[in-house]
Formats: structure tokens, sequence, C-alpha cells
């Protein structure tokens, strides 16, 4: 498994998470995901939090076929939630458990080439953002949201996934009810410095160890699910291939959206009031709050009752 240290991709890291910096391994386009049976079991542990029942769902796209887990009433209407890359879909359980559930059919995506049960189409690997829109459209369509009398979703997501929800609602504005971003990375600005030296001994050679001291380091040495860590651990060994990357979204077509924008107030791989000053600049109707006392990456674990009565019954 050859490591990827070049300064193409620490440049690019500038613009992303950790969860994208612990999957800078490439197996090579024609990639076979094989989980080992330590994640599965860790993926399930945090999986059977999610408040039930839980439908998993193996959707075929163009690019492979993509795992969808789904929660809440069938009839509500759909919340379609990306997780920050290197994560998986099971970290919204707990914004699902807080409310959200109750009031949305909340879908949780893995996302492709990522940490998770998404298994990428040999030969056809997703190398663009057209590639990620393309993508996302056929997930839409496996959950239902394609025909005349389905209407578009609400589309969320955090940091990575929050950028590929905005590059998606850039471009599929017509599918979209509402957009909600939380602590998004690399749509309105990029990525401190420091932060980026500070995760390069992942970049380099990721390890659970190395994981866990970063993620103590940007939390503040707050109290993590042990769960949720023991998944982000096991994650380290998991076959990966590069993200996207690319430039950030247009937020032209952003404007005729409702957009929310949620941001952490310890994020340290960003200042959170550069952001929100972006935000205002570039979508002065966006509603955007920044949440205090909690880290980027505990984000979807540690502020879900903030999040989920923001959002309850919020459809734009």
């Amino acid at each position: 498994m050859a490591v990827v240290l070049v300064v193409v991709h620490i440049a690019s890291a500038y613009d992303f998470s950790l969860s994208e910096i612990i999957a800078r391994r490439d197996n090579g386009v024609n990639v076979s995901v094989i989980v080992p049976g330590s994640f599965r079991t860790a993926y399930d542990e945090v999986l059977s939090r999610w408040p039930g029942p839980v439908d998993r769902a193996d959707l075929p796209t163009p690019y492979g076929v993509t795992r969808v887990n789904s929660c809440g009433p069938a009839a509500a209407p759909r919340l379609v939630l990306l997780p920050g890359g290197g994560a998986t879909s099971t970290v919204w359980g707990a914004c699902a458990a807080a409310g959200l559930a109750r009031c949305y059919r909340v879908h949780g995506v893995d996302l492709m080439g990522d940490p998770g049960f998404s298994v990428p189409q040999p030969g056809c690997p997703v190398r663009s953002v057209d590639d990620l829109v393309g993508w996302l459209d056929a997930v839409l369509d496996g959950i239902g949201s394609a025909g005349p009398d389905a209407g578009p979703v609400l589309l969320g997501g955090h940091s990575y996934g929050a950028w590929i929800a905005a590059h998606y609602a850039a471009q599929r504005p017509e599918r979209v009810a509402g957009l909600v971003l939380l602590d998004p990375t690399q749509v309105f600005t990029g990525l401190s410095p420091g932060y980026v030296l500070r995760a390069l001994p992942m970049l380099a050679r990721p390890t659970p160890g190395r994981i866990r001291s970063f993620l103590a380091w940007e939390t503040g040495g707050a109290a993590l699910d042990t769960a949720w860590l023991r998944l982000q651990e096991e994650s380290a060994d998991f076959p990966a291939v590069r993200p996207v990357t690319g430039p950030r979204p247009d937020p032209a077509p952003l404007r005729e959206l409702p957009v929310r924008v949620l941001l952490a107030g310890r994020a340290r791989c960003h200042d959170p009031g550069r952001v929100a000053r972006a935000v205002a600049e570039v979508l002065p109707g966006a509603r955007t709050e920044v949440l205090p006392g909690v880290s980027h990456h505990a984000f979807p674990l540690a502020a879900v009752d903030q999040i989920a009565r923001r959002l309850d019954a919020w459809t734009g």
C-alpha cells in the first residue's frame, strides 16, 4: 500500500479535514473493498444506537454500490446527510436519536471510496465534482426522490460532506429543498496551516494511535464517544482512494435556496468567525450560527441537541 506524500496532496490538504487526511492512501483505480471484521463490528456498534428500525440499502450507481442507512417515518420529508470524509454514515445516528428521526426520514450515506460499505465500481472511479454530482443523482434516485411526485430533499453534510452537498445544490438546485452545512470545509474558506501541519503524521502513516492523538488535540481533550472513537481508529487500515478535490462551490445558485450554516465554535481547522463573515459576504440570505464549545470533529456527536432543535421541522 503506497503512501501518497507529495507536495500537491499536502497543498490540497489545506482545504480538507482530518477525515480526508487519514484517507490519503491510494490502492489504485480498481479497488476491491474487503471490510475487516473489526471494522464491521465497530460500524455495527455505532449503527445499533440509531433509533430503530434502521433500513440498510445498497444502491446501484454508475460509480459503484452505495450504502445508505435510513430511519424515521417513511412518509416524512427526506433529510439526506453526508458525513465528513473518512467518517461513515453512522455518525448521524446521534442527531437522529436527538429528534431528527421524529420529523424526517433520515438517510445517512457512506461516501464512495471512504471507510464504510460503499463499494467503488472497478474502472469507474469518482474523479471530479461532476462525478460526485452524478453519483449523488443516482443515490437520490435510489432513495426515492426522483419522479414528478417525489419532490426535492433537504440535503446536509458535515466538513467534506458539506463541500459535496454545496456543490450538488449549486448544480442541482431543483432537487434540493434546503441546504444544511455543518462546519463546512473548503466551501467558504480554507483550512488553518497549523491544523494541517498537526495532521501530517497521519498523512505519512495513519495508525489508530495517531488518529486518537489528533482527535484529542483537535477536541481539546473532550470526552469522545468510545464506540465512535473505535470506529475512527479502525478506519486507519481501511482501503481508500483519493478524495475528489476542487474549487469552492459557486455561491450564486445557492442564493436561491434556503441555506443554514452551523459552525463549531472551538474548531481548530479554521476560524469560525472568519467563516461566518465569508458566508455573510457570499450568501447574505443564509442563516448562520456559531455554536460555542463544540469542536470540528466532534460536531455531529457533541452538538446533537442544538442541531436537532434548529432543524426540527425545518423544510426551508
